[in-house]
């Protein structure tokens, strides 16, 4: 082999080493670079999946809180539309009692309580009141009871109140005090608004 030759076989291996390493090169290049975007992708997926997460999270919380709102303002709507209608009712009641001291019923009521409250003093001093309303009747409740009875200064609308002073008792059958009663435990029955 000739000089030549020998310097031709040599490039030609030297060439053909070079292309093996550089195509090793490039083959170790491009699985790197492969594998970096694998990882990337990946490392993409995992982040818009948190982000997808965390706005799932954000909305379903401000649905919530505008339910929550929503569900407020209707219980708000209810408890005041219920509060309208009490005092409709209450109106209304308090014009059926203003009916009823029109009738001998109303002085049956009395008689009665007039009665129960004698009866409970046991003898002890008591003094009966009557609404400044009823003060027309109040010489027909004093023959009925035969005891005698004292016109308030303040109107209780109707009913009758009763002081035992000895024992400090105050027997209230007034038709206010029963009204602020019924007022204070009245409540709408048939919906849970809570």
């Amino acid at each position: 082999m000739t000089i030549e030759e020998k310097l031709q076989h040599f490039n030609d291996y030297a060439m053909e080493e070079a292309r093996t390493q550089s195509a090793e090169q490039v083959d170790d290049y491009r699985a790197a670079m492969e594998k970096i975007f694998q990882e990337h992708k990946e490392e993409r997926c995992r982040q818009e999946e948190l982000q997808i997460k965390i706005e799932t999270e954000q909305i379903v919380r401000d649905n919530n809180k505008a339910f929550s709102q929503e569900q407020l303002q209707i219980k708000q709507m209810l408890r005041h539309k219920e509060e309208e209608l009490k005092e409709k009712i209450f109106v209304e009641l308090k014009d059926l009692l203003g009916r009823f001291m029109d009738t001998p019923a109303y002085k049956d009521l009395l008689v009665r309580q007039m009665k129960e409250a004698l009866q409970f003093a046991a003898g002890e001093e008591i003094i009966i009141y009557i609404d400044p309303a009823d003060s027309m009747i109040e010489r027909e409740l004093e023959a009925r009871i035969q005891a005698p009875v004292t016109i308030s200064r303040f109107s209780f609308q109707g009913g009758m109140r009763a002081v035992i002073p000895t024992k400090n008792i105050l027997i209230d059958n007034s038709f206010e005090s029963k009204l602020a009663e019924e007022k204070e435990r009245f409540i709408f029955k048939g919906g849970d608004i809570s």
